[in-house]
């Protein structure tokens, strides 16, 4: 089998994986979450790099011709690096994508305004990788970053939908639109962020567009296929996904049922 590799520190890249397999159901997947090193999100460069390559490594080894990083801070932080410096000595044949691209591509035909803001990990803020794709393909944009540390742990803890995770939207949201009152669309830069919709929506004012990321990378992906077709015929098209995490499986198929909205059996393994 040559499954296609989807990979997050935690949970969230499922977001991901879920979109993709609605529109490409016939392919094979893989995910891995290393759930026991997560979060992502507050890790050093270095160290986001180093655990992005192991896992892309062991992905790789199962057989995966092609892997998507599903997180937004491996993608930041580790996979310029990967494709540039590592693949080619691994496998020039393999590739590497990410999350940020795709919704990098479609922002400048859904902001009127020109200002789009940007929820994400502070890791994804500080790599100010949003910010640099956007400006390649659309100058007129105006950027404006919110970290939202809290977010993730609110998912990742089943919190999302209680209570106590209004005030910490709410806070991000009108630090967003205090820095920008002029913004018009605004990118979910995290895959976590989607089970926190029904909160955003709450409290995020009429007219501005939210954008979660799974149906623009999975799009994406199924083009980058139509284009590759050298890429495409190397996957197996079994219609299975298999699914492993760091930490343990019982854990992590409570929690990817949520994600999925399905039952989930998943297998441990370690990363090196």
């Amino acid at each position: 089998m040559s499954p296609i590799g989807v990979f997050d520190s935690g949970y969230g890249g499922l977001t991901i994986l879920r979109q993709i397999r609605r529109l490409m159901p016939q392919y094979d997947y893989v995910y891995l979450g290393d759930n026991a090193r997560a979060p992502y999100g507050t890790r050093s460069f270095e160290v986001v790099y180093e655990f992005t390559l192991q896992a892309v490594r062991r992905l790789f080894d199962m057989g995966c011709p092609l892997v998507i990083l599903g997180c937004n801070t491996a993608s930041a932080k580790a996979l310029r690096s990967i494709q540039q410096n590592d693949l080619p000595g691994i496998d020039p044949t393999r590739r590497v994508l990410g999350v940020v691209r795709p919704t990098a591509e479609v922002i400048g035909s859904i902001s009127k305004s020109r200002h789009v803001g940007i929820f994400a990990t502070p890791g994804t803020i500080r790599s100010r990788t949003y910010d640099l794709e956007i400006a390649k393909l659309f100058p007129d944009i105006k950027v404006t970053g919110i970290a939202c540390p809290m977010w993730v742990s609110l998912v990742e803890n089943h919190e999302y939908d209680s209570p106590g995770a209004d005030y910490f939207v709410q806070k991000r949201i009108d630090d967003l639109l205090t820095a920008d009152p002029d913004i018009d669309a605004v990118i979910l830069g995290c895959t976590h962020y989607p089970l926190l919709m029904d909160k955003i929506r709450m409290y995020m004012p009429d007219g501005i567009e939210i954008i979660p990321q799974g149906g623009y990378v999975a799009h994406s992906l199924k083009d980058y296929l139509m284009r590759h077709t050298d890429m495409k015929r190397r996957i197996s098209t079994g219609g299975t996904a298999s699914f492993f995490t760091t930490e343990y499986p019982e854990q992590f198929d409570e929690s990817a049922a949520i994600f999925l909205d399905e039952p989930v059996e998943a297998r441990r393994i370690t990363l090196p």
